[in-house]
């Protein structure tokens, strides 16, 4: 019997599964376990992921929510069979850096992405580098976002940002609602980069930064980078792994 601990959101569907579940799996707990089984949507997944990935297993997502691009589709006849069959892929986080107009600083991680957002009904005014290299000296929008080739489908698909694949090394930055200049896409660059951006007006056009779920406001200055200490393994059905994913998107985007 397969050893897993299951965490389940709290809707009327995740909790239908868990039953299931209960009913075919072996649920023990976190230090004995072989794997997580997480039950929800991404939103779920992005949280249990943070909070559970000390104990060091992989991670198999059952969709119980609307989008699931981190889950696994859920299945009465398949899903037992494919839970001992799953594939394993490794990816690391964005690290994120802020500093407040108070010069306190707070971290976090994003594994989707890091948005830096308008906190008011102005529009940010912001300066961004890649390393040495200044990429733009000043953007007026409602912000930028910086994602990860995981969360390229996520809000970074929605401001029509590149998708990338889980191989390519690079990350995305990607304007959002750009007002000055008009015509400026943004930028993939290599995951090797630190990203730095600047707030060039603080008092009068506060910025927020928010790190997948996770919100520092009053930002000054943001740092950006790939934590490669950190690995968090996804486990997925062989014939719908993370890669297949991304490229099914890729060429639903094409063909729009």
């Amino acid at each position: 019997m397969i050893n897993s601990h299951i965490l389940f959101d709290n809707t009327k569907q995740s909790k239908k599964i868990k039953n299931y579940l209960d009913h075919n799996i072996k649920n023990v707990s976190l230090s004995r376990c072989n794997f997580i089984i997480v039950i929800g949507g991404d939103g779920f997944m992005l949280s249990s992921l943070k909070k559970y990935n000390k104990y060091k297993k992989p991670f198999y997502g059952i969709n119980a929510g609307s989008y699931g691009f981190l889950m696994n589709k859920f299945s009465s006849k398949n899903t037992i069979r494919n839970l001992s069959k799953a594939k394993q892929v490794s990816i690391s986080p964005l690290e994120m850096s802020v500093k407040n107009k108070f010069n306190k600083i707070k971290k976090s991680i994003a594994i989707n992405e890091v948005s830096i957002l308008r906190q008011s009904r102005q529009t940010a005014s912001l300066e961004i580098s890649s390393g040495s290299q200044k990429i733009i000296k000043k953007l007026v929008s409602d912000g930028v976002l910086i994602s990860t080739p995981a969360g390229s489908t996520a809000y970074n698909m929605s401001v029509y940002g590149p998708i990338l694949n889980l191989d390519s090394k690079k990350l995305s930055i990607r304007p959002i609602s750009a007002f000055r200049p008009r015509r400026w896409k943004g930028r993939v660059v290599s995951d090797k980069s630190k990203i730095t951006i600047k707030n060039l007006n603080i008092n009068k056009r506060p910025i927020s930064a928010v790190a997948d779920n996770y919100e520092v406001r009053n930002a000054k200055t943001i740092s950006i980078k790939i934590n490669k200490k950190v690995k968090f393994n996804l486990l997925y059905d062989s014939n719908r792994s993370l890669q297949k994913k991304i490229k099914i998107e890729q060429i639903r985007k094409e063909t729009n």
